[in-house]
């Protein structure tokens, strides 16, 4: 799991994780018996792009708390909060990067996992696709 201290560690970490995203590709179509015409076929430089992302995002580290940790976790840090999910559960999860003005939490109730994937899919999505290049421009 990794928290980036700057936008530059950020890159430099997604960079690492072009060798690791073909890899992982790889080795999913092999298990598919993709023979090597399927394989060149279907596995195009988005497909490795878009396994790029989901590997950065789910090695993005979080925090998960109550609801009144995480609020006072907020009271000492001055961002933009960008909430998902319903203000009255309980519990909450978050990524704020140091090198962003903006945090991305997400509120849930009981299920912690799904929250947890939501958060780092969302925080990639708002944090990082743009600085990363990986918006699709």
């Amino acid at each position: 799991m990794f928290a980036p201290e700057t936008a530059a560690a950020a890159r430099r970490r997604y960079e690492t994780l072009e060798t690791a995203a073909q890899g992982v590709v790889r080795e999913a179509t092999r298990a598919m018996s993709f023979d090597t015409a399927e394989y060149d076929e279907r596995v195009t430089p988005d497909v490795i792009e878009s396994a790029r992302q989901a590997l950065f995002a789910a090695l993005l580290e979080v925090r998960v708390g109550s609801r009144g940790e995480f609020d006072s976790w907020q009271a000492d840090v001055d961002a933009e909060v960008v909430e998902l999910g319903h203000e009255a559960v309980d519990n909450a999860v978050w990524h704020a990067p140091p090198f962003a003005d903006t945090v991305v939490v997400a509120t849930f109730q009981n299920e912690r996992t799904a929250a947890v994937d939501t958060l780092r899919r969302q925080a990639f999505g708002r944090l990082y696709a743009d600085l990363l290049g990986a918006d699709g421009s």
